[in-house]
Parts: C-alpha cells; structure tokens; sequence
C-alpha cells in the first residue's frame, strides 16, 4: 500500500510542478459576416366592386407591404392598367401614388412615378397605400358586362 501512496504522491508533485512553469501561447482571431441586402413584398388585393358604365368612376386601394434590410434603398414598378374578362373588351383603370390621383404609377420612363424607400430591418413593413381609379370613359361604357380582373407584378428593385 505505501508503494502505491508514493507513487501517487510523486504523479501529484510532478503535476503541480509542472503547471507552475507552464507557458501559454496566445493569439487572436476576427470573425466577420456579410449582411446580403434582401427585401419581400407582399399585396393584398384591390376590388373596385361594381361598375355601372356612365355611372361615374369607382375608385380603391390596398396597400403594398415591403420589408428590407436596414438601410436598403427601394425602387418599384407597376406597368400600364387594362383588365379581361377573357374576350376582345378591355376594362381602363390606373393605380395612383396618391389619394388625388395625380402620380400615376409606372416604370419611371415611359410615364408614371416609381416609389422609393429605405428598409428599416425585415420585422418592420413599409407601406405603400395604392389607389386605384376605373375612369367612366367612353372605352369602358362600351364594353360587354363580366367580371374584369388584372394581376399586378410588383418589382422592387434593390
């Protein structure tokens, strides 16, 4: 038994001996990431409900929901407004900026204004109220009755 107690006693002053004259070696390192821009967008839809021709324009709204990146700065387009009922008629309408119905949206060259914006992180929706008019036009009194419908695309550029 006291051969095995030495021995014991002998690993343990090795041990402490050792950790006293130890030496370290240190060094340092960076860690990075690289926040990607990114941004979504979501719409719900716009119904003008019913139209009777010569009855006076029907107007709505719904509003464009987007999320981007902090700091992240936005520019849209929607095209020229023509909805189908699946024939020949077309049914005019226009989306605007404003509840006025001055700023027509468009592409930023071939008329009508893009809206633009910066992100303020993905949890926090920036909206974009559109407002749309269907004009009691002379083209749209003369098409046939149906349900006209369109789909929007919503581009966000970034």
């Amino acid at each position: 038994m006291r051969k095995v107690l030495s021995i014991a006693a002998a690993v343990a002053a090795l041990t402490a001996a050792g950790s006293a004259n130890a030496i370290n070696a240190n060094t340092t390192f960076q860690v990075s990431a690289a926040v990607q821009k990114v941004c979504s967008v979501t719409a719900a839809a716009l119904g003008f409900g019913n139209y009777t021709p010569g009855a006076g324009a029907v107007t709505g709204n719904t509003t464009l929901n987007v999320k981007c990146t902090k700091g992240t700065t936005t520019g849209g387009t929607i095209a020229q407004r023509l909805m189908t009922a699946g024939g020949a008629d077309t049914l005019q309408y226009n989306l605007y900026t404003t509840a006025g119905f001055a700023s027509i949206f468009g592409d930023g060259t071939t008329g009508g204004v893009t809206q633009g914006g910066t992100g303020t992180g993905l949890a926090t929706n920036v909206a974009f109220t559109v407002f749309g008019s269907l004009p009691d036009s002379a083209a749209n009194q003369a098409v046939t009755p149906a349900t006209y419908t369109d789909t929007i695309g919503v581009t966000v550029a970034y």
